[in-house]
């Protein structure tokens, strides 16, 4: 019937057939009207986790932001008036870090000699730049949003709110300042949380394989056998860790070691890793200002393991999350060797080098000192930072948390009325 049918094109032109939905929308108030079909209907909350105005969208945002909309639009079909706020992440590192690469600048030190008041206004620049860019990626995606009623984080409103709530934590006695063992990116200067770790990428990355002595005291020509992959934290130890309920072997050499891990040993003496524990030994870097007043020890740590190493775990809270737990348990001092940028502070030998610098000359030093049983490298997974792919150190800080003791429980009751999908 002629008239009635327009013919289909040989081959679809899905972008055109977009555009012209586009179109008609737009010509047409689509959206406009569904909101004002709908208003005054069943209230349904759509809060949008804002998107981080800081490149442009890749297809993983398009994606969250399809089923964000096929959300929205599914309510919509069923009367319900909504908000359709979207929201755009205005700070933090992932603007930043992005601005330093533009401007050239790779330290904080660098950023502060730039201007802070400067700085700012490029991130904001930037943000400003890229929110426009994502605004237009969305409505090219068929996003139904309310594009005059964004929110942004670094709104006056926003901040205000984020101070009252801190304010409220702190009122009732929620909010303090704790001393704890952090995982920090030294390029970036700032703490990196578990969520942000999990986030990141662990990479395959050769560090240095040391096997060093610590000479007993009062046991002559005794020593622990000690393996490490990280030399920059030897001058922070003090301690060393034993599995207690393992077998030890004094070797022929003088050292002792798990003896699971050298069953060939010509084994002089043999003990349990409980036998060893209080046994005191010179520290390798005693003579430091930052070790001054230190008594080495050996410790008992159920979690010493015997399948790498030599099953004796050098012990140094101030560069080692479960390292900084020991030290609470066993009253250990925690010696922090690293300032923010991931170098070595004055006290500890190697002044302002890095991480990666300070290895050999700590290797020569023992090499020097007849503490180095032996020196290699091994490739193993390394977290590094998911913002700029540095490598990532331990540091202990000063840190801000809020309690969640008197709320968990409540928290937990509201989580039971929670139906979460998937």
């Amino acid at each position: 019937m002629p008239g009635i049918f327009s013919p289909f094109a040989d081959k679809p032109n899905h972008n055109g057939l977009e555009l012209e939905i586009l179109e008609r929308w737009d010509d047409e108030g689509t959206f406009a009207s569904l909101r004002e079909l709908n208003r005054g209907g069943p209230r349904f909350s759509f809060i949008d986790g804002p998107i981080t105005a800081n490149n442009p969208m890749g297809v993983h945002h398009a994606w969250g932001r399809t089923l964000k909309d096929v959300f929205q639009r599914y309510k919509a079909l069923r009367g319900f008036d909504q908000r359709y706020q979207n929201g755009f992440d205005c700070q933090g590192l992932w603007v930043e870090v992005e601005v330093e690469k533009s401007l050239g600048l790779n330290s904080k030190r660098e950023i502060e000699e730039y201007g802070l008041a400067e700085f700012a206004e490029r991130c904001k620049e930037r943000v400003a730049k890229f929110s426009e860019v994502i605004t237009e990626q969305s409505r090219r995606l068929g996003m139904w949003m309310d594009w005059d009623n964004d929110y942004y984080t670094f709104s006056d409103t926003n901040i205000e709110y984020i101070w009252r709530f801190l304010k409220a934590t702190h009122e009732r006695g929620w909010l303090y300042k704790g001393h704890r063992s952090t995982v920090w990116c030294p390029r970036c200067g700032t703490s990196i949380s578990q969520h942000e770790l999990f986030a990141g990428e662990y990479k395959e990355l050769e560090h240095p394989s040391l096997f060093v002595k610590f000479p007993l005291k009062d046991r002559d020509g005794e020593s622990l056998s000690v393996w490490t992959t990280t030399p920059w934290t030897l001058p922070a130890n003090v301690a060393a860790a034993v599995n207690p309920d393992a077998d030890y072997v004094l070797r022929s050499d003088g050292t002792w070691i798990a003896k699971e891990l050298d069953p060939e040993a010509d084994a002089v003496r043999t003990a349990r890793g409980a036998d060893l524990v209080g046994l005191e030994y010179d520290g390798p870097f005693d003579h430091l200002p930052a070790q001054k007043g230190v008594v080495h020890r050996v410790i008992p740590w159920d979690d010493v393991v015997l399948d790498e190493g030599t099953g004796i775990v050098h012990i140094a809270p101030g560069a080692g999350a479960e390292d900084f737990e020991l030290s609470r348990i066993h009253d250990l001092p925690v010696l922090a060797p690293l300032d923010e940028a991931g170098r070595m502070l004055p006290g500890f030998g190697f002044d302002r080098l890095s991480t990666d610098e300070v290895a050999e000359p700590v290797i020569n030093d023992l090499r020097h000192r007849g503490l180095l049983l032996e020196a290699g490298t091994i490739v193993h997974r390394y977290p590094t930072c998911w913002r700029c792919g540095t490598p990532l150190v331990f540091r202990v800080v000063d840190d801000w948390f809020i309690s969640a003791e008197e709320i968990r429980q409540p928290m937990l009751e509201a989580n039971r009325t929670v139906e979460w999908t998937p």
